[in-house]
């Protein structure tokens, strides 16, 4: 026997095993048209030239270059002072945060005194 939780009742009923299979009424649809395709025409109409409207030259060839030049400076100072600053307020922020939550961590351990 089969059985399918009714939405009325609450509880579980008796039930056919196609009611069972799919259950709230809900029935597995079989279309016989495809979809449509949502992106099959382009949103912006362009001419039929190839040239690409780019904001600036590639500079990722040069950028490349620059980032595996074996110099002995870590990738994330590179880029000199601004790379530093970030770098130097990064770390102090972090060590700032840990001695915080260390404090906040002994008052919180301690009795209040009444």
């Amino acid at each position: 026997m089969y059985y399918k939780f009714s939405g009325f009742t609450q509880k579980l009923t008796g039930a056919w095993a196609s009611e069972a299979y799919s259950p709230q009424g809900l029935k597995p649809v079989v279309s016989t048209e495809a979809p449509p395709i949502i992106f099959a025409t382009p949103t912006k109409l362009t001419s039929d030239s190839t040239v690409y409207d780019y904001a600036g030259k590639n500079r990722v060839p040069e950028l490349q270059k620059f980032f595996q030049k074996a110099d002995g400076v870590p990738i994330y100072l590179k880029r000199g002072l601004p790379d530093q600053m970030l770098y130097r307020t990064t770390m102090a922020l972090t060590v700032g945060g840990t001695i915080y939550c260390l404090i906040a961590l002994y008052m919180a351990s301690q009795p209040k005194n009444k």
